[in-house]
């Protein structure tokens, strides 16, 4: 496809992270960018005033005359396979014989010409190809950036750079969309089970992550977490492959973590050479191997060992990856995007790591019935590694209700009698009801909206 011939892009889900990053991408190109989402956030808001036109009722009377009027050759739609089905609007434009393409063929297109690292895995993905990014763009070596987060260091999901021979990508298996790309250098970090609503079975995602390792180009780089099912015998002849962990005998180790007032420092050992005392940005034993990953791909790009210092001690992470919003003696908040139980595991268990003696509150709210119905014991397992849990009612996203599947089942598995299930109207008070002294509110959905609120009450 050529995207020079294309004047309208229209983006179904356009408030999405990753369809955000691609909508500003030809926002900076010049182009008329519009779209619609189902409902408004500050994502959507930023869009807007950055001049792109979002509308929140799934109508073809809603769609704007510019789309309708332009010649159809030179209208493209790009849709997130969140879309429903049965959408008006998406069924319209098929209907009319309009070109449309899913996010992830449009970000292998925009890519296909440029050295591109593509991260993947069911999680890590979007620390690991942020904190990848900013080493790059802290070392002056630069980079183009389609993140999966807003980066806190540059307050936005794409970074832009004309002469950077690096594009920096979040590879997202939801779909099999990570098989539109055709990276130089891949990272995988996770393959546990995760979308069985798409994939069925976990066989037969873990076969996707190896259909996605065998994309690599001829001379490329495949980096995974040790122990992780890669059939590293079929892929594409000349790629290389090494493996990474903490404290383990991979090829590159993170390894003596040390803790000292609230960050985070560690030896990387390579088969080359042994670094003491790397300082992180961010907190978290599972973003110290992330950390590793990305020391792997600086590397691999030419980096110094000071500059890759330098870029990892500067890191700030991501939007709703361990944030905090409250820092005092008395009081700690944080927000995390935690929504599958190895997600919740290892944030709950950093969180236990920086405040050993402080009682941790949990606030999740369960994204997807499907989710929740497959990985129940394992949510209920991760949940009782902290002292109180407050749930809140699932967040359906694209679902409809599955019957006996709802937070109640989870609420009735946890052992701990420091248990409550609330509605979100009722949060506020209940948190503020008595003392706390570590708050995490975790989940996918919409319960970073109430972040702020929580945070106004504690700050009066």
């Amino acid at each position: 496809m050529n995207f020079q011939q294309i004047e309208v892009y229209y983006f179904m889900g356009i408030g999405g992270i990753g369809m955000s990053a691609v909508a500003r991408y030809f926002n900076s190109q010049g182009k008329i960018v519009m779209g619609y989402d189902r409902t408004s956030t500050p994502l959507t808001t930023e869009l807007e005033l950055e001049g792109i036109s979002v509308h929140f009722d799934d109508s073809v009377l809603e769609i704007p005359h510019v789309v309708k009027l332009t010649p159809k050759e030179k209208v493209l739609v790009i849709y997130t396979p969140a879309i429903p089905k049965d959408s008006p609007e998406l069924n319209w434009f098929h209907d009319q014989g309009y070109t449309i393409i899913k996010r992830a063929q449009a970000l292998g297109i925009i890519t296909e010409q440029s050295k591109t690292i593509a991260v993947a895995g069911t999680h890590g993905k979007t620390t690991t190809s942020s904190m990848i990014a900013h080493v790059l763009q802290h070392s002056g070596r630069g980079c183009n950036a389609f993140l999966g987060g807003i980066a806190t260091n540059y307050k936005t999901n794409l970074l832009l750079d004309a002469k950077a021979e690096w594009t920096v990508v979040e590879a997202d298996e939801y779909d099999r969309s990570f098989l539109t790309l055709s990276p130089a250098i891949s990272i995988i970090t996770s393959t546990d089970a995760d979308h069985l609503d798409i994939y069925g079975s976990h066989e037969y995602m873990k076969e996707s992550f190896n259909l996605f390792a065998q994309k690599l180009k001829a001379g490329g780089m495949l980096i995974y977490k040790s122990g992780l099912p890669i059939d590293t015998g079929a892929l594409v002849a000349g790629v290389e492959h090494s493996n990474y962990c903490l404290n383990d005998t991979a090829d590159y180790r993170g390894r003596d973590i040390d803790i000292r007032d609230g960050r985070y420092f560690f030896t990387f050992q390579s088969p080359e050479a042994k670094w003491a005392d790397v300082e992180l940005g961010l907190p978290g034993t599972h973003n110290v191997e992330n950390a590793v990953a990305a020391i792997v791909v600086a590397l691999r790009v030419g980096l110094t060992e000071q500059e890759i210092r330098d870029g990892l001690r500067t890191f700030l992470g991501v939007k709703r990856r361990f944030e905090y919003h409250i820092r005092r003696p008395d009081l700690v908040l944080i927000d995390d995007y935690a929504h599958h139980p190895e997600e919740l595991r290892a944030c709950i268990a950093s969180v236990r790591e920086l405040y050993p003696d402080k009682r941790i509150t949990g606030v999740f709210q369960p994204h997807l019935f499907s989710r929740t119905r497959d990985f129940a014991d394992g949510f209920v397992a991760s949940l009782e590694m902290l002292d109180e849990v407050i749930l809140l009612p699932i967040y359906p996203a694209r679902e409809l209700p599955i019957p006996g599947i709802d937070s109640q089942l989870l609420l009735d598995n946890i052992s701990k009698p420091g248990k409550k299930l609330v509605q979100k109207g009722d949060l506020l008070a209940e948190l503020t009801s008595s003392p706390r002294e570590v708050i995490v509110m975790l989940g996918a959905g919409d319960i970073d909206a109430l972040v702020a609120p929580v945070a106004a009450a504690y700050s009066k």
